[in-house]
């Protein structure tokens, strides 16, 4: 490890141990930036001892990265914010930002939450409740909860999937009528309209997907964390 590398240590999760990496910039004179999480999340320059919390540190290798001294200028111009966000803003989207430019966490790939797109305010501060591991002795509620918030979600895109999906039906069948009939300015727009419907449709699909990786995630930390 050297100055301006980007580096991580593997944290624990609602008890569990080495469940996610907790990443950071490594500054070469003994400290780290890094999101370090008290009451509240900040970004902060902590010793490189706070920062590994007496586990194995690690290098993230990016493939194209900046210089150390551009690395550390840009960790360090965040230096006491305060906008943690486990679906867009946590402590790998800011040191790999630091690092390539980039603000993105491979974790959450790896994770199956993938909510970018379907902004549920209080499935969000749920979720981020349940990564900080605010109150261990809450968690079992606070999956819970967001497994009552994925469900509710659920009920509400489902039926607007299905009737995207009968839109796509009933708008093909016009526009074979109006084939059939001579109407080509009639077909064209039906056709229109499917093309329209089977957008949203898909875009629907994939929220739902995204929320049952997400539920399936929060399924088995639960399992986890009763056994």
């Amino acid at each position: 490890m050297a100055r301006g590398d980007q580096i991580y240590a593997m944290r624990q999760l609602m008890g569990l141990a080495g469940v996610y990496e907790h990443h950071g910039i490594d500054c070469g004179d003994g400290t780290v930036i890094h999101y370090r999480k008290l009451q509240e999340a900040v970004i902060s320059r902590t010793d490189y001892r706070a920062f590994a919390q007496g586990t194995a540190v690690f290098t993230r290798h990016q493939p194209v990265a900046f210089i150390p001294d551009v690395v550390i200028e840009r960790a360090e111009s965040r230096l006491g914010e305060r906008r943690y966000d486990l679906l867009t803003n946590n402590c790998e989207h800011f040191a790999t930002w630091c690092k390539t430019g980039r603000s993105e966490s491979a974790q959450l790939t790896n994770f199956g939450w993938h909510l970018d797109r379907f902004k549920t305010p209080e499935l969000r501060q749920t979720i981020n409740q349940v990564a900080q591991g605010n109150a261990s002795k809450t968690s079992l509620e606070l999956i819970q909860s967001a497994l009552g918030n994925i469900a509710i979600a659920q009920q509400t895109i489902a039926p607007q999937s299905q009737q995207a999906q009968r839109e796509i039906e009933t708008w093909h069948r016009v526009a074979q009528l109006a084939v059939k009939q001579g109407r080509d300015d009639l077909a064209r727009a039906a056709l229109h309209r499917k093309v329209a419907a089977k957008r949203q449709q898909a875009d629907l699909q994939s929220q739902l997907d995204q929320l049952l990786d997400l539920q399936t995630t929060l399924q088995n930390n639960q399992q986890l964390t009763q056994s």
